[in-house]
């Protein structure tokens, strides 16, 4: 799913403009059709905005059904002081660029990449 054809949809489910949104936000209407157009990724803060502005909740920005979605099962958190990949420096940067990257793909494509990172760490080397 992209965030854009969301905010879209439910634009447009409401009956309002990008010019109402945009007096709703306070965000400019180009950034808004560029958020909408796939052009710009907005930040948590911002969509934020949008839930307001659209009058519905923030999950509902990411899910098309009306009651919420069941809470995954997480792992629990690390003790304190435990270092884990992606917490600091270049393993940091290189995770959140894989996190956007990931966010650009569709349902397909991220079931391809899991399927092959699964079978690359089950082959044995040889």
């Amino acid at each position: 799913m992209i965030i854009g054809d969301r905010l879209r949809f439910l634009r447009e489910q409401k009956n309002f403009s990008q010019g109402e949104v945009e007096k709703r936000t306070g965000l400019l209407r180009c950034y808004i059709s560029r958020v909408e157009n796939g052009h710009t990724v907005p930040a948590v803060e911002t969509l934020e905005k949008f839930a307001r502005a659209l009058e519905v909740p923030l999950y509902q920005l990411f899910y098309d059904g009306e009651v919420p979605p069941k809470l995954a099962n997480l792992p629990k958190k690390k003790a304190a002081g435990v270092m884990l990949w992606g917490d600091n420096g270049k393993d940091a940067r290189t995770l959140a660029k894989f996190r956007q990257l990931f966010s650009r793909m569709d349902e397909n494509g991220r079931r391809l990449l899991l399927f092959m990172a699964q079978k690359m760490v089950r082959a044995k080397p040889s």
